[in-house]
């Protein structure tokens, strides 16, 4: 029987999971590092899940299981949190896969940089990169950030991490709490409030899990998971960033007058961002008047008293813009910032 607290509790939500789940806690056994416990909550489910879990607890004292009236990923994932004794909390998911160094590589990160409280891993896509495309390329681009600074500023792209490859620390969930219930994206709210209070988030470089993506995964399938919950859910936290980090000085502009563009940046005023005008590169719209604001040309960049928010669809869109915002000079935080 294990006496003292272990370094980490893995938390690992999972509903209707038997036919993965074998895997992803093999996965965690198998792990170098060794002391842990791995928190199994069974959300309700209604296959053998709950046999496979009383499986493994039966096998391994590291093993603890639970069952919850079926509540959705956030609620268990909480309950789980509620049960973890280490001082070190890694998430994983029953449908992914953990290399066996990934607890050993991220402990001693956690140990060696005590201003980090969130970590991430690189992954690897678990998925048909030619059927599921988009999906891979924002695996991709997750990939690329790695410093805090750059996981800071482009946070309010798209949600900088694979959730079950983190790592974070239990105190950031005494102090302000685990994860939001509701029609949101339960691990995207998590990373941007926690940043908002000025928790640094760093990832490690290797790829330590298989980031796999069945049809049924919930970022797929979740209402919870709507680009509209998602701008809906980030535009509160995006807006509190324009409030302390750009000079009131500064007019606010932002890039695309397309109807998309326009309701997004709706979301922002309606958290108290005053947008002074539409910045596009179509001739047919500069000089137009939309939703009572003027569309201007991207001349107006030159101006230092501007600073504009980039609502562009797609990683090409937002590539082409940062080469000629790089070509200008302008700089990422400072001049400009990405919001899709």
């Amino acid at each position: 029987m294990h006496i003292y607290p272990p370094i980490v509790s893995v938390v690992m939500p999972v509903y209707n999971g038997a036919k993965t789940l074998n895997t992803a806690v093999d996965s965690i056994l198998a792990q170098t590092f060794t002391d842990f416990e791995l928190i199994i909550i069974d959300d309700g489910s209604t296959d053998f899940t709950l046999e496979v879990i009383n499986g493994y607890v039966a096998q391994d004292e590291r093993v603890r299981g639970f069952t919850i009236p079926h509540s959705g990923v956030a609620a268990a994932a909480n309950f789980g949190l509620s049960k973890t004794r280490a001082r070190l909390i890694a998430r994983m998911d029953a449908d992914d896969y953990s290399m066996p160094e990934r607890l050993a590589q991220q402990v001693s990160y956690m140990h060696g940089h005590p201003e980090i409280g969130i970590l991430g891993t690189c992954v690897e896509f678990g998925g048909n990169r030619n059927t599921a495309g988009g999906y891979a390329r924002y695996v991709d681009w997750t990939n690329t950030l790695l410093e805090p600074e750059e996981i800071s500023l482009r946070r309010f792209q798209e949600a900088p991490f694979a959730h079950p490859s983190t790592m974070y620390r239990a105190e950031l969930v005494e102090r302000y709490g685990g994860y939001k219930l509701g029609n949101l994206p339960e691990d995207y709210e998590l990373w941007l409030r926690w940043m908002a209070l000025g928790i640094k988030a760093a990832k490690l470089q290797e790829k330590l899990v298989v980031w796999n993506d069945p049809p049924n995964r919930l970022s797929r399938t979740g209402e919870q998971c709507t680009v509209e919950n998602f701008y809906k859910m980030k535009s509160p936290y995006l807006a509190d960033w324009l409030h302390n980090y750009v000079s009131p000085e500064k007019n606010i502009y932002v890039i695309g007058a397309g109807k998309t563009s326009r309701q997004r940046a709706l979301l922002l005023e309606q958290s108290g961002v005053v947008i002074k005008g539409w910045i596009d590169i179509d001739p047919n719209k500069i000089g137009n008047i939309v939703n009572g604001k003027r569309v201007v040309s991207r001349a107006i960049l030159d101006q230092k008293h501007c600073f504009s928010v980039a609502y562009l669809g797609g990683h090409d869109a937002n590539e082409q813009l940062e080469e000629f915002m790089q070509t200008k000079g302008y700089t990422l935080g400072e001049d400009y910032i990405l919001a899709s």
